[in-house]
């Protein structure tokens, strides 16, 4: 495997600048992991009270940390920066129609606090639950900032969500605010969110408040509990007190996905979630202070919530927040907004990548990219192919791209290359992070040998982890602890496959449930995936198993094309061949059904239980409220029932 040294010019400015000091970090987590937790969090937080205590352990898996420290999310984001960092721009805001918005950390500020004082006038107060309905625009990130200032949990829906998702998320978390904008835009469309908002509440006995804002003059319905946020917003101070919190409060709720009907709401705590995130942006993205950090996730889903707000404004950083598609309305608008804005931190999903590579393998070339550094990359995969056109076309072999592996579990990164310290390789996580105890063992906790695929787990708790599950406490232990224990004390299980490799990098392979069973043989989607990628005819693909009689599973592709193919059969064929010379003669592929998508989460991860129920026949009752485009699983449905 070829490995790609950290250039030189990152070194000379990290804020970890060799594997020596990576080392010596681990080193001293390894030999006093607690109080070395304390050290940090007193220098990288400010504190209105500070405790001596850091892990409470004693109701395993409950962990608990620094229970009697009082901190605000939003004074970290917002009020340590304004001695310093005032008149910084702290958000470049860019809508689909090319208006571009600079926001400086005063005047956030000013915004955060106008809009605090507004949810108090409606009623709002600790512990309340507000739900946020809202597109990708400035008065979003107010909202959220707003809501963390005054302890209102806020309860994270992303806008394209059906009506009937929306209700179930209000109901569940008792929500007495619903705020919204009137309309949001996607692809140059207007889609009416307050005419959802009215549909997912209209069953609801205790209704919700409704604080709508508005951004154009098309005129809407206005109901007896609407207040329109543009006229109240006016009156409002610019100065408003902070709660002071616990550190184990309870900061935001947000759906993760799940196998049953219902997905899972997780919930983390205050403390743990703003260092994880201080830290891995200063270290993993190694932001400086004037970096222009640009990631493409939206900020109703975890990666964009972490490395697009609190990562950025906790480093006293500038992000970049894109309103749109950032290929709409072609592949040129990512080049553009990179040139535009001198983004040199970015970071992206693989499935951007595939996609900028698929439509515009030239493009980049037309584009002043020379203030980009590196691009980190994470969930999916990336392909060979597309990862060496990015390396060449956009990098001008001038740095790797970096994989990082975390979940919405972890609510940060876990494993990932520091970008001045640690040689890369394609499609390998690398290392922990320093303070990260992860290791490959066997469900009785043993170690696994180098070179063997089996549990990644973490086996010491660390300080963002997630803390329970929303009234579901024996489902997040079966969940997360139940199936690894080490001297009897439960171990958090990832349900990723990994491998250690002989220079201790650790590679992701797969889901625990993303195994195929061939005669026997246990056979992962992603090395079946990796080989089928490299043909020039595919797009995108993902593999799944269908029941066979004679093999127990065979294995089922659903492809998405970039060229056409004169037939089915003599490509079948050809990715058969491929995978007898480098995987073995028992891995081949049953069957293939084109389809034009592939069912994905808006960061990017492939859905694939979802192409499994369709194989197998079965009524698709698990959530799919989190899918990009949902109407995706019955194009494919129908064309399975139709061709297969």
């Amino acid at each position: 495997m070829q490995l790609f040294n950290p250039p030189e010019n990152l070194q000379k400015k990290a804020h970890i600048k060799s594997m020596e000091q990576y080392l010596e970090i681990q080193k001293e987590f390894e030999e006093d992991y607690n109080n070395k937790w304390l050290e940090l969090a007193k220098d990288n937080l400010e504190w209105f009270k500070k405790p001596e205590i850091s892990l409470n352990g004693e109701n395993a898996p409950f962990y608990k940390w620094f229970e009697d420290w009082e901190i605000n999310a939003a004074y970290e984001c917002i009020d340590a920066n304004l001695e310093k960092n005032a008149d910084k721009i702290a958000i470049i805001f860019e809508a689909e129609n090319w208006e571009v918005t600079k926001i400086t950390y005063k005047k956030l500020s000013q915004q955060v606090n106008k809009t605090a004082n507004l949810l108090k006038k409606l009623w709002i107060q600790k512990w309340d639950r507000v739900a946020l309905y809202m597109p990708m625009i400035l008065e979003s990130i107010y909202a959220i900032l707003a809501c963390t200032r005054i302890w209102a949990i806020h309860n994270i829906v992303f806008w394209w969500f059906s009506s009937g998702a929306l209700e179930e998320r209000i109901v569940s978390c008792s929500a007495k605010l619903v705020i919204t904008a009137d309309w949001a835009y996607r692809k140059w469309k207007a889609y009416n969110l307050k005419n959802t908002v009215d549909k997912a509440i209209e069953n609801i006995d205790s209704k919700p408040k409704v604080l709508v804002i508005k951004r154009n003059n098309i005129e809407i319905k206005i109901n007896e509990n609407d207040y329109i946020y543009n006229d109240l917003i006016l009156e409002e101070s610019e100065v408003c007190e902070v709660e002071k919190l616990s550190s184990e409060d309870l900061l935001f709720l947000l759906y993760t996905s799940g196998s049953t009907g219902k997905p899972k709401w997780v919930k983390h705590s205050i403390w743990g979630y703003l260092l994880w995130v201080k830290l891995t942006t200063k270290w993993a993205f190694d932001l400086q202070k004037w970096d222009v950090f640009w990631c493409t996730a939206d900020i109703w889903w975890i990666t964009g919530h972490t490395y697009s707000i609190y990562g950025p404004l906790l480093n006293g950083g500038t992000t970049v927040i894109y309103e749109g598609v950032p290929t709409y309305p072609d592949a040129w608008r990512v080049w553009e907004i990179i040139e535009k804005h001198k983004v040199n931190k970015f970071y992206t999903a693989p499935t951007l990548i595939r996609s900028l590579h698929k439509l515009c393998k030239d493009l980049p070339k037309n584009y002043d990219l020379s203030s980009l550094e590196i691009l980190w990359t994470v969930w999916e995969p990336i392909n060979p192919e597309a990862w060496n056109w990015f390396y060449e076309m956009v990098w001008q072999k001038k740095c790797p791209i970096v994989d990082t592996w975390w979940q919405t579990e972890t609510w940060g990164h876990m494993i990932a290359p520091l970008p001045a310290v640690t040689p890369t390789i394609p499609w390998v996580a690398t290392l922990p992070m320093p303070w990260i105890m992860a290791n490959i063992l066997d469900k009785n906790g043993e170690d696994i040998w180098y070179n063997k695929k089996w549990l990644l787990c973490i086996t010491k708790p660390w300080p963002s982890m997630i803390r329970w599950l929303w009234e579901d406490d024996e489902k997040f232990i079966k969940s997360y602890f139940s199936d690894v224990k080490i001297d009897w004390k439960p171990v958090y299980f990832s349900w990723d496959w990994a491998i250690k490799l002989d220079n201790n990098y650790i590679k992701i392979t797969w889901r625990l449930d993303d195994v195929i069973n061939v005669s026997g043989h246990r056979i992962g989607t992603a090395e079946v995936e990796d080989i089928i990628s490299k043909n020039e005819s595919v797009a995108e693909c993902s593999v799944v198993w269908r029941k066979d009689k004679i093999t127990w599973e065979n294995i089922f592709w659903f492809i998405v094309i970039k060229k056409e193919i004169n037939k089915k059969q003599e490509l079948l064929s050809e990715i058969n061949l491929q995978l007898r010379k480098n995987i073995w003669p028992i891995v081949k592929l049953d069957d293939l059904l084109i389809i034009e998508g592939l069912p994905k989460t808006r960061s990017g991860k492939i859905m694939r239980r979802l192409l499994r129920s369709i194989t197998a026949w079965e009524k698709i009752t698990s959530d799919i409220s989190t899918l990009e485009n949902p109407k995706i699983i019955e194009e494919i449905e129908k064309l399975y029932n139709e061709n297969i």
